[in-house]
């Protein structure tokens, strides 16, 4: 492993590591500034001991993490555009990465110390979106390209639509329950608070049923925030080490010679393709561009290269020259893999504006998807370490320093002591929007879904909420993102001045 940072001095060296720290520091902060989503409904409904609620959410954020996959990393590395991150110096990328990570700790800091639900996904979207246009005012460049716009679309329908849901969804399940759950007085016991049970039948627990489903939702709740919030840890060790250490982390070194295959493979298949179907993708692609100057004739070209339509069958030809006969990656120059990256990049991204085209049949629409799954196979990776030490960072910081928002969940969003029924309808809907999001690469907030999935239960079940803790958190969701960004360009510009 050692090998992938050569070329590095030892000062770049020591700053890089101190770099991995700070991300780790963050995703700590991350964990117990996110557990309280997890166990603020089971520990306010008696369903789980505060201390054993805290270690099972901890243990369940460590295997989100593991088996929660990678789209969501890479969802957060493509927020900035790819030139950027590979034509910045070392010290313009430890530039970049210290003002984002700073950024991102500060408000993340202050919001737990006041015990309001933010988000931590707002506030290092927020972070990268500040070092994006900073960086573009500073170079001179297009505010346009300084992001990649349709990624950051989604990530913004997501950030923004998913509270939404969360309300909805939660509302409507406490509904339902309402209305066809309580015919008996066993049934009508879902509808208790703590204090009604203790009151009305001598107990402190929640029925036993009742209690398995909201342990088993809290469970959910954790592994989902593990597979995503954990990913976006994953995301920013890959931009730290992409931005700082391009030799070795620009592309997957350590990929076999089946994986190369499968690269070229993928590559040759889409030309055929975007042969075949010429007449449908003339708006995707020019099938007759001009002739453009190789690498190797005009060396600065690599760094002069940008992915557009005109350019998809050239971006083709020239990745398949360096592909072909390929065994390794560390056959190829530092400057060749960083070009390969964002030739399988560019390609990428011209295969799905063509799997989006109307005209696509459906299995059109597979086949597209899997090239583009193997195209990036070897781009869009994560070595083991990495994920391993995010998840024993989210984990352990899980353990520690949740009361203050947990407490806020509990106790301060609804006007009443939160009902069985209210603490399950939320869970069940954090896991499940969250997962769903992770599945599709979506980067959601956590704490905006479950506290707006609890208020929502709060308004349908007839108790209201309270207006001040309602108004502090919604602050926080308007705020979060222009303060991130502000504080992160402040501090690049900054750290830019000094280098």
């Amino acid at each position: 492993m050692l090998h992938l940072f050569a070329g590095l001095d030892f000062h770049t060296g020591l700053l890089l590591v101190l770099a991995l720290l700070f991300v780790l520091f963050y995703e700590a902060i991350n964990g117990f500034h996110d557990t309280a989503n997890a166990v603020a409904t089971v520990i306010y409904t008696r369903a789980m001991r505060a201390q054993l609620a805290v270690v099972m959410a901890g243990v369940f954020n460590f295997f989100g993490v593991l088996l929660g996959g990678l789209s969501v990393a890479y969802a957060i590395v493509h927020l900035l555009p790819t030139d950027l991150l590979l034509n910045v110096g070392s010290a313009h990328g430890l530039a970049m990465v210290f003002s984002m990570l700073l950024a991102a700790i500060i408000w993340n800091l202050g919001t737990w110390y006041f015990g309001l639900p933010a988000s931590s996904s707002h506030t290092l979207i927020g972070a990268i979106i500040g070092i994006g246009l900073t960086n573009a005012l500073v170079s001179g460049t297009s505010v346009v390209d300084a992001l990649n716009i349709p990624k950051m679309i989604d990530i913004f329908a997501s950030l923004i639509l998913s509270p939404i849901i969360g309300l909805v969804v939660a509302g409507g399940l406490i509904f339902l329950l309402r209305r066809y759950w309580s015919g008996t007085r066993k049934r009508r016991r879902i509808h208790m608070t703590p204090a009604d049970r203790e009151k009305e039948d001598g107990k402190k627990k929640p029925p036993f049923w009742t209690r398995i489903a909201l342990i088993v939702s809290a469970i959910g709740v954790s592994y989902s925030h593990g597979a995503n919030d954990g990913q976006k840890g994953i995301g920013l060790i890959m931009l730290v080490l992409i931005g700082v250490a391009p030799a070795g982390f620009v592309i997957n070194m350590n990929a076999s010679g089946y994986d190369i295959t499968r690269t070229r493979d993928a590559v040759n298949h889409l030309e055929q393709y975007y042969q075949q179907h010429g007449d449908t993708l003339q708006h995707i692609i020019q099938l007759a561009p001009p002739a453009l100057p190789t690498p190797e004739e005009v060396p600065g070209e690599p760094h002069e290269f940008h992915c557009d339509s005109s350019r998809a069958l050239t971006a083709i030809n020239r990745s398949q020259r360096i592909l072909n006969n390929l065994s390794g990656y560390d056959a190829l120059s530092v400057e060749e893999r960083g070009h390969l990256r964002r030739l399988l990049l560019c390609i990428s991204d011209t295969a799905e504006k063509a799997a989006k085209m109307p005209n696509t049949s459906a299995e059109d629409k597979r086949f597209l998807g899997k090239l583009k799954g193997d195209l990036l196979n070897t781009v869009e990776y994560a070595p083991i370490w990495i994920i391993v030490a995010v998840a024993l960072a989210l984990s352990l910081g899980t353990m520690v320093g949740w009361r203050r928002v947990a407490t806020t969940i509990g106790e301060k969003i609804g006007k009443k002591g939160m009902t069985y029924g209210q603490g399950m309808a939320a869970q069940v809907t954090a896991a499940v929007s969250i997962g769903v999001a992770s599945y599709t690469g979506m980067p959601v907030s956590t704490t905006h879904i479950l506290s707006s999935s609890v208020a929502g239960t709060m308004l349908v079940d007839g108790g209201g909420v309270q207006s001040r803790t309602i108004k502090s958190i919604a602050l926080a969701w308007v705020f979060t993102l222009p303060i991130s960004i502000l504080l992160s360009g402040c501090l690049y510009w900054v750290a830019l001045q000094l280098i």
